[in-house]
């Protein structure tokens, strides 16, 4: 594809647009987005290959991208590798071995800091606790923790010895957990006591005891100690991980695995528009090729930067961007366990002014709901540290964007405005420091991605025109299949458009080729980022003996984006009320989480529905916007 197909003139663009001051253009890795744009897409297997030789391999390739079996794609074949390696192991021999890799900071202002070194010591200790508990390669570890340093350790020591980890959210609920460890068949579960959040403990490993007495395949649970306050510990499954560290098993060098480049890294589940969460496996060795390029080349990561990704490690953000890209990259990252308001609203603000943070990645969500506390807070903090600033988990409206852009970033700091998914690893529409900005656009594909946004029969869509989102070539960070349902892969992602891969996103694209991401077309929604299926909802919801039908969607939400309506049609014999409202709201929480709990539950009679018996949602949200409802020819009535 020739790169006027995807811009243009960057030169000379419509509309609202941010130029890059020459101090960004002459510190950044990359200076002419079109001819590197051109480059990669005229040779994409050169591209990659040059892109995996910054990186150390035990064996190389033989092939860069086996593209036999579709869309089963394979990459740097043959190679073996091991992301664990790349991101602590290679340090011990330049001088980031002392160089600061992590700075934590605890909600109660408690810190600590961690060396490469440091971090080393630790991750083989874990790895040697985790093989003495009999983990293998290949075996299945799920991980519920806290914001806290043995988070990122524990998948670090996975990823040494080769078994598989399951990081879930550990904002999720007991049915929530229970579901993916039963799916991954996990050997272990590793959780801490408990953790800080907005002051109060979080009971993670009650939550643990709960979702593990239904889960057979769980042999050991292994317990952090945070909190330090009493939690039960069943004798013979329950093991404290400090007692188990300060064994002689524990110490001393825990050998690597030589992970062929195609041997699974992690499972981490995604919402679907099924009940079922959908397990994405990600490999080692393309998806480190691929997180390491983007980083370095969208946050411009250099070696005296402090970088602050303020996403949990047990979403994709945290996976690819606080633990695996920044330790291959040889960064300094801060980690914050707690609430961006607690205990005051310019927590976040003191934060990057305590420890000089340079790149600053969050969600709009986080951007919208500071944005409420006005602009003293910020103003009260030298924020002069940042250069670039960084946006992930949903689009940003252009209002949210010139405040980040104002207020945060005083006018100087670049917005990267990053869309990607859990199933594509790491960004894919994104700027560079290089790249002009437009306010609200995620603006150009990442060099060696190619992007359209087309019709019902995959035909381009014409400038301003909404359609969907696609991938038209593989690429090295992909998910490679779904944990135990390959057919699912392909139907899910690769059977609307043969050959290309279906986002689920709706976008549209301007005269200049900018790419503006709508939101979801599927039935899945995007609340504070996170994203939640409607089937997840109304099951919780029809799982209240109270309740027949339900119906889930999303409205506009200022802070959060999306805020989740439910429509309930009740059973006989109960009357809808305030109360009972609240409860069902309570009972959605209590079953998915927090974050799933509805902003409103509407009691009707009917749902709208196709003959066929499916729920028309895009009817309910039309009607609730007061937006044309569109062909109603399948309702039926």
């Amino acid at each position: 594809m020739a790169v006027k197909e995807i811009v243009a003139d960057i030169r000379h663009l419509s509309g609202e647009v941010y130029y890059p001051s020459p101090e960004v253009l002459e510190r950044a890795y990359i200076k002419d987005y079109p001819s590197l744009y051109q480059r990669a897409m005229q040779d994409l297997e050169a591209f990659w290959a040059e892109r995996a030789e910054e990186l150390e391999w035990f064996r190389k390739w033989d092939r860069v991208l086996d593209d036999s079996n579709k869309p089963f794609y394979k990459w740097f074949v043959g190679g073996k590798i091991n992301i664990c390696y790349n991101a602590v192991d290679r340090h011990m021999k330049t001088w980031r071995k002392n160089k600061v890799a992590l700075y934590w900071e605890a909600e109660n202002g408690e810190r600590r800091v961690l060396s490469y070194y440091d971090l080393y010591r630790e991750v083989n200790r874990f790895a040697n606790v985790l093989k003495a508990l009999g983990i293998r390669k290949g075996d299945r570890v799920t991980i519920y923790m806290p914001r806290i340093p043995e988070l990122p350790i524990a998948m670090l020591a996975c990823a040494r010895i080769g078994a598989i980890h399951s990081v879930v959210f550990a904002g999720f609920s007991v049915e929530a957990l229970h579901t993916r460890i039963e799916d991954s068949k996990s050997r272990l579960v590793i959780t801490a006591d408990g953790g800080y959040l907005n002051g109060r403990i979080v009971e993670t490993k009650r939550t643990v005891d709960e979702a593990v007495r239904r889960s057979p395949s769980v042999e050991h649970v292994l317990v952090v100690r945070r909190t330090r306050h009493e939690v039960p510990m069943e004798p013979g499954r329950d093991y404290f991980y400090d007692e188990l560290a300060r064994l002689p098993f524990a110490q001393g060098e825990c050998p690597v695995e030589e992970t062929d480049a195609e041997d699974p890294l992690y499972i981490l589940y995604t919402s679907g528009t099924t009940g079922a969460p959908k397990g994405q496996v990600h490999v080692h060795g393309g998806y480190a090729v691929y997180i390491y390029t983007t980083m370095k080349w969208v946050f411009d990561i250099k070696d005296e930067d402090i970088w602050w990704c303020t996403a949990d490690p047990g979403w994709v953000t945290g996976h690819s961007y606080i633990v695996y890209a920044p330790l291959m990259l040889g960064a300094t990252s801060v980690m914050y366990e707690g609430a961006p308001t607690y205990p005051y609203p310019d927590r976040w603000w003191s934060i990057v002014e305590k420890y000089g943070v340079t790149v600053l990645y969050t969600t709009p969500t986080a951007i919208r709901g500071l944005m409420r506390f006005g602009d003293e807070w910020p103003n009260r903090r030298h924020l002069s540290s940042l250069r670039l600033l960084g946006t992930v988990g949903e689009p940003i409206n252009p209002e949210a964007w010139r405040w980040y852009y104002r207020v945060i970033g005083k006018g100087r700091c670049p917005i990267m405005d990053t869309w990607w998914m859990t199933e594509t690893g790491g960004f894919m529409i994104t700027p560079m420091p290089c790249v002009p900005l437009k306010p609200g656009s995620a603006t150009l594909p990442f060099p060696g991605i190619r992007a359209d946004v087309v019709d019902e029969n995959g035909n381009p869509c014409p400038p301003g025109v909404e359609g969907y989102l696609v991938i038209q070539n593989p690429w090295p960070g992909m998910s490679r299949t779904l944990y135990g349902d390959p057919d699912r892969y392909v139907k899910t992602y690769w059977s609307k458009y043969p050959g290309w891969f279906f986002t689920g996103d709706s976008a549209r694209r301007d005269e200049d080729g900018y790419f503006y991401i709508i939101g979801r077309v599927d039935d899945v929604l995007k609340v504070s980022g996170y994203r939640l299926g409607t089937a997840e909802i109304e099951s919780a919801l029809v799982a209240h003996p109270a309740v027949a039908e339900a119906a889930a969607i999303g409205l506009p939400h200022e802070v959060k984006g999306e805020g989740i309506h439910c429509y309930v049609i009740l059973k006989a014999g109960y009357t809808p009320s305030e109360a009972l409202a609240e409860e069902l709201r309570q009972h959605v929480a209590q079953l998915i989480g927090p974050i799933a709990r509805p902003e409103a539950i509407h009691f009707v009679d009917k749902l709208p529905k196709t003959r066929s018996g499916k729920i028309m949602r895009r009817v309910l949200r039309a009607r609730a916007l007061g937006l044309p409802e569109g062909d109603l020819s399948t309702l039926e009535e």
